[in-house]
């Protein structure tokens, strides 16, 4: 199975940027992701043998991350440039908390046989996937003449682990499981 790691936006903020993706659709023939899809990546964990599934959902069960972790998304981006990008993306304001959970769930899955990350955390929500040479130009156009790139905030007080299934319409992601944040004490 297919496995990742990561936070899912409050559903204003989910709403705001389906309304965003709604707003750029007809500017680009590339692979936009269904809003249900939306997601803040924490850890790619990729193809993770079924028979260890209880071993994994351990390991997480264990990262202890103090929450609610404060979220805010302004702005869009392309991986990795935008003269030849991959991917359109939503942009996450990095903090402590969330670079904190990212190392956390890393260290947490490293002991298991998972790599760990081999670059720095960029927390991001894929918009659309771009294939190579996909024509994007009115897409850079329009996202320059937009005046309003701020998707909100929110309070993230848990995580959860994904799996994704191909199908022939895209991915299908599917909360396996969801892991609370540790509460400050007031």
């Amino acid at each position: 199975m297919r496995l990742f790691t990561g936070l899912e936006p409050a559903p204003l903020v989910k709403a705001r940027l389906a309304g965003a993706m709604a707003e750029l659709r007809d500017t680009a023939q590339i692979n936009w992701a269904p809003p249900d899809n939306l997601h803040i990546t924490s850890k790619f964990i990729g193809e993770w043998p079924d028979d260890r599934l209880a071993e994994l959902e351990s390991a997480l069960g264990g990262v202890a991350v103090r929450g609610p972790i404060a979220v805010t998304m302004v702005g869009f981006g392309f991986f990795p440039n935008p003269h030849q990008p991959h991917s359109f993306f939503a942009a996450v304001q990095e903090n402590e908390g969330l670079m904190e959970l990212a190392a956390a769930i890393d260290g947490a899955l490293a002991p298991l046989g998972c790599p760990r990350e081999s670059k720095p955390y960029r927390p991001h929500v894929t918009l659309a996937r771009i294939k190579h040479r996909q024509e994007i130009r009115g897409l850079r156009a329009r996202v320059a003449a937009m005046s309003d790139h701020d998707f909100g905030s929110f309070a993230a007080a848990s995580f959860h682990l994904y799996q994704s299934r191909p199908t022939d319409a895209g991915s299908v992601y599917t909360k396996l499981a969801t892991y609370d944040l540790m509460r400050e004490n007031n």
